[in-house]
């Protein structure tokens, strides 16, 4: 009885099986005598002749003579049999069913198919097809189904590239996905799976593996070699573990040099997998916005390890800040009073002043005005010490809280944290409180993760100061290329708005307003050269003395507001516009608030791990130049259908062309591409250990297993949590109401009187 063949469909009469043929256009079937220069090209013949077949190809055995390939078989991926995954249940009655249920479920796609084609060498050492067997034991995938395929699931070096890019940005990899899948739209049109993103994060852990430290202080390293004025240390515990890690780069020592008269620096943590604190130094620059003098990262959070921490960043930048400031961390009172000897620790003024409300008691905790009249005493920088002195003991007799042993205790470190003590300083008004440092950690915090390595931490901190310099950049062109409006006729105001950056200036217009709108001069007398005006300003009590000398022109207001902030206050511009100075004080204009205070260098210096000699880098470059080119081009041809279809064909006409040619199937070794992409070098051997070993067992403040005391109303919380969560109804045993209010009970009692 013959077989009948119908569309490629051929039925055998005895068994009633199907097998199939694939139906392809005659230039793309495998066919015996066609020859290949490489294994490789025949296999991208095979995988293509696959695809449009709707099938999977893969590669099977082969022979080999003196290390050359004579033999090579292609076949159906259904080729084979499905493992076994029986469990001898009359041997092991007892673990049979934990092991069933232990395996994953997973099905076979195997079939036994036996379709295949057979490379045999040449004499001129090419590859013929000597043999093919087309048939089929089963059907073909649906063109539309044809991207669920494994060999189609494949990230591409681009999608690589995007991954590693949307990471820097604390993306996760299924995130990565749906976005790839919203640009290209639509889950076909990606080309991979969530899983396939996934499994690239398991790739890049598994090469980055033990040598995460390693990789990470050698990256850092090269940079301080390479890089001018980049500065790394690090040092290792006695178990070989690293304990300290610190870096700054150019750029930064250029900010420090402007912006170093006030410093502030607290811990972060949960950055990280190693639970290492990251403590980023940070200053204020000319926008009055954060700015980061350096980074570290530190195993622990002792009084020795802050000292190496702050002596590294004496040797990096030669000089130490004029003040500091930190909280109330023990470890770092002592490393700046060791290390910055001269420099002056102030203590931030917000973490103490949150602690307030559960050391006053409940009662006062909810009292709004004792609220507003500690903060009265405490935030204002108009005292005098022994005016605080004198307000302070008032205070705490008005409210009985003489004997309170905390606030007794924060009144004997005032001068550590009170303005009143400090108002005379320079620029002791700049920063009070860590709530820079607070910020940005915050900032920082959002590109990092507790499961970040080393390496990629790095990578992320990059991103950070590219985002950060991006933000400044875009600051100084809104101050050089846009006129803000002015509020006032006074020649001064149109001068400064020349002078400050864009953020200051607006600071100092309302300065300048409110002196010609709100301050008046009460009288004014005769010092010397100079004369002492009396300005009230209007629905504020006091008067505020102005001493200014017309012939040196300085001037100096009570208010000390030029002393603290480096700006010139209201009753001071009140004064000038007075005395019918034009011209704005020169020696009034402190540099750190200027526009370009920062000088300008005419090339950002850079630094690759792999940018000498690497194709992997090169490709990459090339790459983004045409994806830049080719949005470019896309971007200008919108509007016109015919030229955008035009190059839609072109660009069709050369991926056709590209598909055609014979490449090699792996453009780049996988290694390389993650170790590019990583910015790092390879490990030297899988076989050889790593030199710094990762830290373990870290258990700081902010580490989650580590316990710490809690405040008394933490305590209080979880206390009525605890209850909450602990104490059941009676009547029906649930959870969240009593048995007062409880359903159940209504019901019972309703069947009650109805009886």
């Amino acid at each position: 009885m013959m077989s009948t063949t119908v569309d490629g469909v051929r039925i055998c009469p005895t068994t009633g099986n199907q097998y199939y043929t694939p139906i392809v256009p005659d230039s793309s079937k495998p066919v015996v005598g066609m020859h290949f220069q490489s294994i490789d090209s025949a296999f991208n013949f095979y995988k293509k002749y696959a695809k449009l077949s709707g099938f999977e190809g893969r590669k099977h055995t082969q022979s080999s003579k003196n290390g050359v390939v004579i033999r090579k078989y292609f076949v159906c991926a259904k080729e084979g049999s499905a493992t076994s995954c029986a469990v001898d249940t009359v041997n092991d009655s007892v673990g049979a069913d934990k092991k069933l249920n232990d395996r994953r479920r997973r099905p076979s796609k195997r079939t036994g198919c036996k379709a295949h084609i057979r490379l045999s060498l040449t004499p001129q050492n090419t590859y013929r097809i000597s043999h093919v067997f087309e048939e089929h034991n089963h059907s073909f995938v649906d063109e539309e189904d044809y991207h669920l395929l494994a060999s189609s699931r494949k990230l591409t070096f681009t999608e690589e590239q995007l991954l590693s890019d949307f990471s820097e940005m604390n993306i996760g990899p299924v995130r990565a996905f749906n976005l790839m899948r919203k640009i290209r739209g639509g889950f076909d049109k990606v080309g991979v799976t969530s899983t396939d993103c996934k499994n690239f994060k398991r790739d890049i852990n598994l090469f980055i593996g033990e040598f995460d430290v390693d990789m990470a202080v050698q990256r850092l390293m090269k940079k301080k070699l390479y890089l001018p004025n980049f500065s790394c240390e690090f040092y290792c515990d006695e178990k070989g573990a690293l304990a300290g890690l610190f870096w700054a780069d150019e750029e930064m020592k250029l900010n420090y040099e402007v912006f170093g008269d006030v410093m502030s620096f607290d811990a972060t943590f949960r950055t990280n997998r190693y639970d290492l604190v990251f403590v980023p130094f940070t200053g204020i620059d000319n926008h009055h916005h954060n700015v980061t003098f350096a980074g570290s990262l530190l195993a622990s959070e002792t009084a020795e390890s802050y000292k190496w921490l702050l002596q590294s960043f004496l040797k990096a930048f030669g000089v130490a800040p004029k003040v500091v400031v930190t909280d109330q961390d023990a470890a770092m009172k002592i490393a700046i009073r060791d290390v910055f000897p001269d420099t002056r620790h102030r203590l931030c003024m917000w973490h103490i002043m949150i602690k307030v409300s559960e050391k006053v008691g409940t009662e006062l905790s909810q009292d709004e005005v004792f609220k507003e009249d500690i903060c009265d005493v405490v935030w204002t920088d108009a005292l005098e010490p022994a005016q605080f002195e004198t307000q302070w003991c008032d205070l705490m007799i008005k409210y009985n809280l003489t004997s309170n042993s905390w606030l007794s205790d924060m009144y004997n470190l005032r001068s550590d944290w009170i303005p009143a003590y400090y108002r005379h300083e320079h620029m002791s008004g700049l920063m009070r409180t860590t709530s820079r440092s607070e910020s940005e950690n915050h900032f920082f915090g959002q590109l990092t993760n507790t499961k970040l390595s080393l390496v990629e931490f790095l990578s992320h901190f990059d991103t950070a100061m590219e985002s950060q310099r991006f933000k400044r950049s875009k600051r100084d062109h809104d101050t050089r290329y846009t006129q803000p409006r002015m509020k006032t006729n006074y020649e001064l105001e149109l001068e400064a708005a020349k002078i400050y950056t864009r953020g200051i200036f607006f600071d100092v217009q309302e300065e300048i307003r409110l002196a010609c709108k709100n301050c008046m001069c009460r009288r004014e007398e005769e010092v010397g050269d100079s004369i002492k005006f009396y300005i009230l300003q209007v629905n504020l009590p006091g008067l505020h003395e102005v001493l200014f000398t017309p012939k040196d022109m300085v001037i100096k207001c009570s208010c000390n507001r030029y002393e603290q902030y480096g700006l010139l206050c209201r009753h001071a511009f009140c004064v000038l516009r007075l005395c019918g100075i034009k011209e704005f004080p020169k020696k009034y204009v402190m540099g750190r608030w200027t526009r370009d205070v920062v000088p300008k260098k005419t090339k950002v210096s850079t630094f690759d791990q792999n940018a000498a000699g690497n194709q992997v880098e090169r490709a990459s470059s090339i790459v983004r130049e045409i994806m830049t080119a080719t949005e470019h081009i896309v971007n200008r041809l919108v509007t016109n259908i015919d030229l955008l279809s035009s190059y839609r064909d072109q660009v069709i006409e050369s991926k056709l062309k590209v598909d055609s040619a014979d490449l090699p199937a792996e453009s780049f070794d996988k290694n390389s591409r993650l170790a590019n992409i990583l910015h790092v070098d390879q490990p030297c051997s899988s076989s050889s250990a790593a030199t710094i070993l990762p830290p373990s067992g870290i258990r700081n403040k902010g580490c989650g297993s580590n316990k710490r005391l809690k405040s008394f109303r933490e305590v209080s919380s979880s206390r009525i949590s605890k209850k909450t969560k602990t104490r059941g109804c009676l009547i029906c045993g649930g959870h969240g109401h009593n048995s007062r209010t409880c359903k159940m009970k209504t019901t019972v009692a309703d069947s009650q009187k109805r009886r």
